[in-house]
This record gives C-alpha cells, structure tokens and sequence, in this order.
C-alpha cells in the first residue's frame, strides 16, 4: 500500500505566484541561477540555489551556502511571500508543455515506504550529491522541492483527479519555458477518498528526484526522536501512462584521435549502419550519430544484448556496453570526463552546436527509455546506467512547500 499524507503547504499568493516559482535546483547552475533571479527578491532560487546571494565564486558546498538558504526561506515567509495554510490539505497540479498535459496528486510519502522499498528506485545516487541535499534540507528544516513519483494508473483515481481539475484553479500561469501550470487545492472529502485509493496501489516509483528522497530518508534517521513531519517527504505522484520521458543524448571525445572513417568502421563492426535524414531515431535499440559532420543511423544486431535482461535491453546500456566502454574506454560515465549527457529538451541542435564549438568527437541521438521499461527495472530491483531518463517537463519549484 502507498501511503501519503495531506500536508500545510507554504504556498505564494496566487498574485505573486509567477514571480516565485522557479526551475528546480539541479536543471540550471549558479550563473543561470543568478541570472534569473536578477532583481526579483521572491524567486524561489533565493531558497535552492542560496549561493546566488553570496559572492560569486563562493563553493556551492560552503557552509555559508546553506545557512542563506534558511535565512532566505524565513525572509520569504516573513514578507508573506509563502504564506502556509491553515489546514492539512492534498493538492493537484498540472503542466501543459505543446501538446502534452500532466496532472499530479501533492502529497508527502512516506520515508519508511521508501525505506522498505514500497516506493521503488531505478537509479543509483551519487554521495556527493545526496550529502549535499541532506543538508540542505535538514538546515531549511524543510523539503522545498518535490520528488517526482509515478504509480501504475488506475482509473478510480483519474476519476477523482479529473473532478477536481474540472473547478477553477488557484493558480493559472505560464512560465518563460512555454510551460502552463495550474494547481488545484483539494476538499476533505475528496483528500480522504485519495489517501484510502492509494492504499490500494502497490507500490509508487522514483521517477525523477533520487537524491532528495534518500536524503529525505537520512534527514528522517538524523532527527528520530526530535518533534516535527521527517518521516515524510514532499511529492508530486503522476500515473504512468502521463509521463512523457525524452532522449538522454551523449558526447564523446576519442583520447586516441581516430579518424573519421576508423571510428566509422569500428561502428558498422558494432551496428548496422546506414546514412540517414534525420538525427532522431525512430524505434528502440537504434541511435542517431553524428561523426565527420554528418548524420548515420545505427541499429543494434540481435544476438549483441541480451533482449530479456530489463537492463541490458535498455538504449542506455547498449550505449554503454557496445560503444562507450569498448569503443572509447568510458567504464565510468559517472566520471569520465570524456563523455558528457544532454537532456533531450534541447535537441539535436544542442549536439551539433557543441560538437562544432568544443571539438567532440562523435554525438549519439539516443532512443527515449519508456516508462514501462522503468517500472520494469525498479520491480526487479535493478538500476538503471547514469543518465536514462529526462522527463519534462520539470517540476516547477515554490510553488508548494513542506516545513517539518
């Protein structure tokens, strides 16, 4: 059973709304960060990327860093640019990018779900990364950004989600990144009939957001026995069938300064390879390349992976296995410096751009993963390469928070 809890979100004004809401902490970096918080003292940034407000050059990791984080969260509230509501609630939120429309249920999941694997992972974490989260929650004393989980749809839940997006909305607003938001407050009645639907379904999954549930779950540990809400953590569950998920592309130099046509030949030892029109593929277990300036499709041979392995079977994984590692000598892409990812938001052009700019080598176009795919990796207990999935759009942040 998934269990989830209303919560007294910090919420902005629906006025102001606009101006809080940012890009989560992990999609942009201090310069951007810095950028886009320029004169507007309510960015939600002031809270997840502190940094911004101390002097540039200042490590993201420095103790002062997440000392402001605090001080900025307690700034926002005291001006009333988050103001908390009076009672528990459940909330809905949706995101329109183009023609695709997410709706989602804001909760807090429960941290023993997670620990007791209830609530599924596909990824491993980085400890870096999970130290860093883990302490900038615990000195807000807060989780400000929600992990994105996923459930295997069920049609008396979309019923219920469906009549509540059906009233008005206390938030109507587009951002800057052509996404539309909008956010539902939802009655008791209908939060109460959400929780016991909930309890029904089996397990809830990590789509996005692995290192601040685990540091939500180190938060929790640290603090057992202290009064307030860590044994939970801040959520937007969507079901699956909603979920859009996009290429995770790669960049790779050749530290052996290969030729053009000798990587070439390496590929078609590898693939099937073809010239093709366009950078996409268009079916799993083929890959886009862009090597010599110009464009070939690749697609993998039967008999190269093992198609019954949920990992091995990945677009990701075959990247890795039959080209990263024996082609370039990447055994560590969480590491090697010469490999680097780019989200699929950005396009081919993106690849081309810094191929041309940078001196990369080869670029590969890669195949989305499905979410169907993810499901079935985190049910067998498996991880995922680093890098398989991107899923947009983004969460926005600030526009609900969970003080503990």
């Amino acid at each position: 059973m998934a269990v989830i809890r209303p919560f007294r979100a910090h919420r902005p004004p629906p006025s102001i709304v606009a101006r809080v809401a940012s890009p989560p902490y992990d999609v942009i970096n201090t310069k951007e960060a810095r950028a886009l918080a320029k004169g507007n003292d309510d960015s939600f940034l002031h809270v997840s990327r502190p940094e911004i407000d101390l002097p540039e050059g200042t490590d993201e990791h420095d103790d002062r860093v997440y000392e402001q984080g605090a001080i900025n969260l307690k700034k926002l509230i005291d001006r009333k640019a988050l103001v908390q509501d009076v009672t528990p609630h459940l909330y809905v939120y949706a995101q329109k990018m183009g023609d695709h429309r997410q709706v989602g249920l804001v909760a807090c999941a429960s941290v023993a779900d997670y620990v007791e694997d209830r609530i599924k992972k596909h990824e491993k974490t980085r400890q870096d990364k999970e130290d860093d989260r883990t302490r900038h929650i615990d000195t807000l004393g807060a989780h400000d950004e929600p992990v994105f989980l996923t459930y295997r749809a069920v049609a008396a839940i979309d019923e219920v989600i469906a009549s509540i997006t059906a009233t008005a909305p206390v938030y109507d607003f587009d951002t800057d990144d052509q996404v539309h938001h909008t956010l539902w407050v939802v009655d008791d009645t209908l939060a109460r009939r959400l929780v016991d639907l909930f309890a029904a379904v089996p397990n809830l999954y990590v789509a996005d957001g692995h290192h601040r549930s685990a540091s939500a779950a180190r938060v929790h540990q640290m603090r057992k026995g202290q009064p307030g809400e860590h044994d939970v953590f801040l959520a937007v569950i969507f079901p699956h069938d909603q979920m859009q998920i996009l290429a995770y592309n790669r960049l790779v130099r050749d530290t052996k300064n290969r030729t053009a046509e000798e990587l070439l030949a390496l590929f078609r030892e590898r693939f099937d390879v073809t010239t093709a029109d366009t950078p996409v593929p268009d079916k799993p277990r083929t890959f886009g390349l862009l090597l010599g300036g110009r464009w070939y499709r690749l697609a993998a041979r039967d008999g190269t992976f093992d198609a019954t392995d949920p990992v091995a079977s990945l677009d990701a994984s075959i990247c890795q296995d039959l080209i990263l590692g024996p082609m370039f000598g990447i055994t560590d892409p969480r590491r090697d410096k010469n490999v680097d990812f780019v989200g699929g938001i950005r396009g081919y052009g993106e690849l081309e751009k810094r191929v041309r700019e940078e001196g990369w080598h080869v670029a590969l176009h890669l195949y989305p993963t499905r979410i169907e795919q993810l499901i079935a990796v985190s049910d067998a207990g498996m991880l995922m390469p680093p890098k398989s999935t991107w899923f947009e759009p983004k969460l926005r942040s600030g526009l609900f928070l969970h003080m503990f």
